[in-house]
């Protein structure tokens, strides 16, 4: 449980920079230069995504019960995982969807964390997810008072909506119906 709870604090902190100290995050992009920044942000981050993923693993083999959902619970979060996908492809094919929503993977973040939180009652369950959950929700927060940086994405246009909605609909099924049990082990059916 040590490892996934360093792992966390080590990706979601380098993703919360902005969030606690925007200055701070500033000089340090300003000192360093893009991309001195950019590759030690993604190297934090990569070993805090390694962490998370081998101290999930190791977690699940003595799991603690929290709470045991009903059946009826994984049904809804099923359905709430559904826009999760195109609202992934929506951060980076601005449309209509990115215009409407603002911060789509944020979004994303919250309903996937949300679903999974409904459908699973072990601790590292709820630490994993509990934890994207309320960065996701620390960050939106955040975003209110801040300036936003632009992120490099396609030019807007009404074909992202289709790009986003059906490719985000395939890539959902995809997982649904294999990639979930392969990587994860897990069938959500």
């Amino acid at each position: 449980m040590t490892t996934l709870i360093l792992g966390l604090a080590l990706f979601l902190g380098v993703h919360s920079l902005s969030i606690v100290n925007e200055p701070l995050r500033d000089r340090l992009h300003a000192s360093m230069g893009e991309a001195a920044f950019k590759g030690l942000y993604s190297l934090a981050s990569l070993a805090g995504l390694l962490l998370i993923i081998w101290g999930y693993g190791a977690a699940r083999l003595d799991p603690s019960v929290l709470y045991v959902p009903p059946t009826w619970l994984r049904h809804l979060s099923l359905l709430l995982l559904i826009p999760v996908f195109p609202l992934l492809f929506a951060a980076y094919f601005p449309g209509r969807i990115k215009t409407k929503i603002g911060h789509p993977m944020l979004v994303a973040v919250k309903l996937w964390a949300l679903a999974h939180l409904l459908a699973n009652g072990m601790l590292h369950d709820v630490l994993l997810f509990g934890s994207f959950l309320a960065w996701a929700v620390a960050d939106r927060i955040s975003m209110k008072r801040r300036t936003q940086r632009p992120i490099a994405t396609l030019p807007a246009t009404k074909a992202n909506d289709v790009i986003a909605v059906v490719g985000g609909l395939a890539a959902y099924v995809i997982m649904v119906l294999w990639v979930h049990q392969w990587a994860f082990g897990v069938a959500p059916f």
